[in-house]
Order: structure tokens, then C-alpha cells, then sequence
């Protein structure tokens, strides 16, 4: 059976291979750079295909052009090349690194960079480190990679595949010429019309996460800063969405009386619907109402009418009354997706030509039904007295698990009359930021029991139940939050006694933290916590039937807070130069 007789496509595959490893048969540059040494060597492959016999003859390769040129040059391509005009350590094919810098690099960030993958054969720059010579120096590559697998391209004879191309945009010239390359215009059918609909419209039955809260009229309005800082007022609130935001609020101050956005009414008249498309409104109960004067005292009314803006003269300024300043929106919602109540809290001020444009807040947060919220112990940061949050990971990839009470996450023994450590074993005391601690107890052992039963009651009673883990730095710091929290290092601390039993007597927990933000609020952030359990040698006793061990614990914070230098700016210099023939004629 001769080559004829083979089916098609194991000539394509013998030829793809013939070729590929006659291209391996390609050279490839080897450079070394030192201090002041470049050579280059030569490397051939042989090919791997033995030669055919004379009598068979050659099947005909089909005719093809050359491959183009690969449109990325790997030799003059550096990944790792971030700094501009600098070396990057460690960067062997930073152009900007001499000979000097390579000889004290340690490795290659980078070893190899290659071009386009799906090539049967493709260039491949190669970096390494000649670490025996002295100093050591940089060694290059420039070789032929040859793709193992069959399923590669040999030649590309498309060019437009190599790049993106430029979509023609329509014009008055090639308008014509689109249309008619074009199959047209096609409408929608009512069918689909009516299926998009019903996708993209809210569930009928409840609130979903972001789906705006729909009013009697239209959705409740959220003003909030768009485009620029200016209140957007057509920006609709969104069910579990909190928000907090300011902008301003340029007006006429002669037409106050007739800008809705600064009444009362525009923000208590609406009524929400307690689901989607439903006819079960709940209104917006206004909760208080507090009034700010133009020296900004503010007095609370007890009355919860609503008041509308009035334009008054005060001498000869003229002022607009009960005028919206803030907006703070409280809803609650079931899990079921329902709206149950809305209230409302306001702070009307007085506004005068002097202080347009103003300012505007605006707040909305929602509460589940029949919840507490949880207590912090700092928003954001740590406030005296309060216990610190901390939990454990159980693997990696979870969030921070903590305990519902959060007087119980982190915790060192209670000190009592009695002094016994078993009577106390369970009663535990917080540890509060900003408070330092120490207590302790007495544990007497009987002569019989040895070291090694004692070793984890001991340690039982320093660190209780479960000794966390992580520490939040701030009071309000979230569970999923893994990479913000401060893990606490325990160091363990034995007596250089040999040959002995170490029993744990005392656990010292450091927590170092410092001022953060600004100088006039600055707030408490712990920055790191140590956890040391200190051992030491086992208590023999040669009279008595019994042996008495004091255990204690302590907490101690320390201010690692840098002091606050005060930054002033540079004075300015003046450059001026007078001209060659100032002093003319008298020089």
C-alpha cells in the first residue's frame, strides 16, 4: 500500500510534522551580558524524520504563502518593565538595566516570554541568570518553540484575523452601500414586545434587591448628585439599597415658595405600595421635625404638621423660611419582600441670598421587621469602654464567624473572692479597648497528678472556649471583610529548663492601635494583637499532698499613634534675572 492509498488527513498530519521539525532545524541566539563580556552560539536540531526511500514517491504539499510576520517582536517585549527609565529588580528584560544591575539580580521575575501560542512554531525570548560566573550575568535566548500539539496553525493566510477591524460607520457617502449590503430593517413583533416586558418588570409579588419603590403615582424620588454635585431629583430610591449623600441646590431664592424640592409635602405626600403593582398603600409617618435658625440652633417641634416654605423680609435681607435641609428616609420591610411602615424625620432651615446655593442630605435605610439591629462598638472606630469584635476563620475563602454575644468573642479570666480557678471555669470578662486588665486565680493540684493532664485544663482556663483568630479593626468592620481584619499572632514563651514538664501560667494579650483619619475627629484603630501564652517548668513538691499554681491573665493597649506633623508649603521662590546691561554705563 502506497502513500496514495493513506487517507487525507494522516498526509496533512505526517506533513505538518515533517515541517515542524524542519523548522526545529531553526538557529537560536544565545547572549550573555556581564560587566563587558557578549557571546553568541549556535544550536541545530536535527530533523526527526528519517529520509524517504527513492522508489516512493512524494506526495505534493498544497501550495501556500509564507506565514506573516508575527505581529509582537518577544525579543523587545518586557512585562515586567513598570518603571519608566528606571530598573524594575529582578526584571531581566528591562532595556533600561545595565550589565552592573543584572550581576546582582537574584532571578528572573519573568523567565520566559513567548508570542502567539497557536502557532505550530513560535519565537520564545528565554531569561536566566548565570549565577557562576563572576559577578554573575544575564543570559538570552531567542529560539524556535515547536507546539507539541497537532491541532495548531502552520500558516495564517488571513490577514485581517491578525488585528481588529475598524467597523465603517454610516455617512452620507457609503449610506447607500451599507443599506444595501445590509439585510435592513427588521421590527420587533407584539409577541416579543410583550416578552421583554414581563422580564424586565419586577416580581408582582414582592420587592426584589434594587427594584425601585414604586408610589401611587410614579416611584419614590431619591435626590441624589449625578452627573455633577448638583440633586438630581428624578433619581429613583431602590428596596436595600441604603444610602447616605449630599448635593447642592441652586434656586431663585424670589421663587422659593414654588420649588417643590424644598417643601415639606414633596417628601411626606408620597405613598408607597407595600409590593409591586399593588393597591395596599403604606404612608410616610413623619417622626420629627427639627427646625434650624440662621445662627444654627436647633429646636425640635413637638407638632408634626407639615409646614410649607415662606419668603419673609428681615430688614432689609429677605430669607426663605422651612426650607428642606435634610431628608432621612426609615423603612421597614418583611422578608417576604413588603413594605410595612415608612417615617420620615426632616431638618428645615432658613435660607438667604448669602449662603446660595446650599446644601442638601438626604438618607434612606432600611430595617427588617421584628430585628434588632446589631450594637458596634465604633463607627468607625473603637469607642472606650466598648468590647472588641473578633472571630476565627474556619477555612480559607469564608468570611469572619462570630458569636451573637458579642461581650463573649474576646475574653480573659474573672477575678472573684474564692480565687479558685475550677469554681471560675466558664466566667469570663470582656476585653474592652482602651481598658488594661489583669486578673488571675489559684489552681491546686493534687501530688499524684501529673504534668501532662494539667497542660491543656491549664490552657482551657487562659483562653477559654475559642480563642479567636482575627480582630476587626474598627468597631463597624464587616464580616466579609477578611483582608481588613488583624490577625492575632500567639507566641508561645517556655523557662530553658530542660527535661521538663511546661505548664501554661500566663496569657498576655497586647493590642496596638492608633489614631487614624483627621486631627479634629481622629478615630481608634487597632493595628496589631499579640497573644502571648507564657509556660514554665512544672512545680515539684517535696512535702504536702498538694501543690498550688497561680494562673493569670492580663490585657494591655498600647498608642502606637505617629505624633501629627503640621505640613506647610513651600515658599515661593523668585527667579528673575536682570538683564546684561542693567548697571549701564556705570559697569
Amino acid at each position: 500500500m502506497g502513500p496514495r492509498d493513506l487517507p487525507p488527513l494522516l498526509l496533512v498530519l505526517l506533513d505538518c510534522w515533517a515541517s515542524g521539525s524542519a523548522q526545529a532545524g531553526a538557529t537560536s541566539a544565545v547572549t550573555t551580558e556581564g560587566l563587558n563580556s557578549t557571546e553568541a552560539a549556535l544550536m541545530t536540531l536535527r530533523p526527526a524524520l528519517s529520509p524517504r526511500p527513492s522508489e516512493t514517491p512524494r506526495a505534493p504539499r498544497p501550495s501556500s504563502g509564507p506565514r506573516p510576520t508575527p505581529v509582537t517582536d518577544v525579543a523587545a517585549l518586557c512585562v515586567c518593565d513598570l518603571l519608566p527609565a528606571q530598573c524594575d529588580i529582578n526584571c531581566c528584560c528591562d532595556p533600561d538595566c545595565s550589565s552592573v544591575e543584572f550581576s546582582v539580580f537574584s532571578t528572573c521575575s519573568v523567565p520566559v516570554v513567548t508570542g502567539d501560542r497557536q502557532f505550530c512554531s513560535q519565537k520564545a525570548a528565554i531569561y536566566s541568570l548565570n549565577s557562576t560566573a563572576n559577578p554573575p550575568q544575564r543570559v538570552f535566548r531567542l529560539v524556535d518553540q515547536i507546539n507539541p500539539s497537532i491541532f495548531c496553525i502552520h500558516i495564517t493566510n488571513y490577514k485581517p484575523a491578525l488585528s481588529f477591524i475598524n467597523p465603517e460607520v454610516p455617512d452620507e457617502k457609503n449610506f447607500d452601500t451599507l443599506m444595501r449590503t445590509s439585510d435592513g430593517f427588521s421590527l420587533t413583533t407584539e409577541s416579543d414586545i410583550s416578552f421583554t416586558t414581563k422580564l424586565d418588570a419586577p416580581n408582582a409579588d414582592k420587592y426584589e434587591y434594587g427594584v425601585h419603590l414604586q408610589t401611587s403615582d410614579s416611584f419614590l424620588r431619591f435626590p441624589s448628585p449625578l452627573t455633577s454635585s448638583l440633586c438630581a431629583d428624578d433619581n429613583p430610591a431602590a428596596f436595600l439599597v441604603n444610602q447616605a449623600v449630599k448635593c447642592t441646590r441652586r434656586i431663585n431664592l424670589e421663587q422659593c415658595e414654588e420649588i417643590e424640592a424644598l417643601s415639606m409635602a414633596y417628601y411626606s405626600s408620597p405613598k408607597i405600595l407595600r409590593v409591586p403593582n399593588s393597591k395596599t398603600k403604606v404612608p410616610i409617618t413623619v417622626q420629627s421635625i427639627i427646625i434650624q435658625s440662621l445662627n444654627k440652633t436647633l429646636t425640635r417641634l413637638e407638632d408634626t404638621a407639615v409646614l410649607k416654605q415662606a419668603l419673609v423680609e428681615a430688614g432689609d435681607v429677605r430669607i426663605c423660611t422651612n426650607v428642606v435641609l435634610e431628608v432621612k428616609y426609615s423603612l421597614t420591610y418583611t422578608d417576604a419582600g413588603e413594605i410595612t411602615k415608612a417615617h420620615l424625620a426632616l431638618l428645615l432651615g432658613t435660607v438667604s441670598s448669602a449662603v446660595v446655593p446650599f446644601q442638601q442630605k438626604f438618607e434612606i435605610r432600611f430595617i427588617q421587621q421584628n430585628t434588632k439591629p446589631a450594637p458596634l462598638s465604633g463607627n468607625p472606630g473603637y469607642v472606650a469602654g466598648l468590647p472588641l469584635a473578633a472571630g476565627f476563620r474556619p477555612q480559607k475563602g469564608s468570611g469572619i464567624i462570630q458569636t451573637m454575644n458579642r461581650y463573649g468573642q474576646l475574653t480573659i479570666l474573672r477575678s472573684t473572692t474564692e480565687q479558685d480557678c475550677l469554681a471560675i471555669e466558664g466566667i469570663r470578662a470582656p476585653v474592652l479597648f482602651g481598658y488594661n486588665m489583669q486578673s488571675g486565680c489559684k489552681l491546686r493540684l493534687p501530688r499524684a497528678i501529673t504534668c501532662q493532664l494539667v497542660v491543656q485544663k491549664v490552657k482551657s482556663l487562659l483562653m477559654g472556649q475559642g480563642f479567636p483568630d482575627y480582630v476587626a479593626p474598627f468597631g463597624n468592620s464587616r464580616a466579609q471583610d477578611v483582608l481588613d481584619w488583624v490577625p492575632v499572632h500567639l507566641v508561645t514563651q517556655a523557662s530553658h529548663v530542660k527535661d521538663s514538664c511546661q505548664l501554661p501560667v500566663a496569657l498576655v494579650i497586647e493590642v496596638k492601635w492608633t489614631k487614624y483619619g483627621s486631627l479634629l475627629n481622629p478615630q481608634a484603630k487597632i493595628v496589631n494583637v499579640t497573644a502571648n501564652l507564657i509556660s514554665s517548668a512544672f512545680p515539684e513538691t517535696n512535702s504536702g499532698n498538694e501543690r498550688t499554681m497561680l494562673i493569670s491573665t492580663a490585657v494591655t493597649f498600647v498608642d502606637v499613634s505617629a505624633p501629627a506633623e503640621a505640613g506647610f508649603r513651600a515658599r515661593p521662590t523668585i527667579n528673575a534675572k536682570l538683564p546684561f546691561d542693567f548697571f549701564f554705563p556705570f559697569v
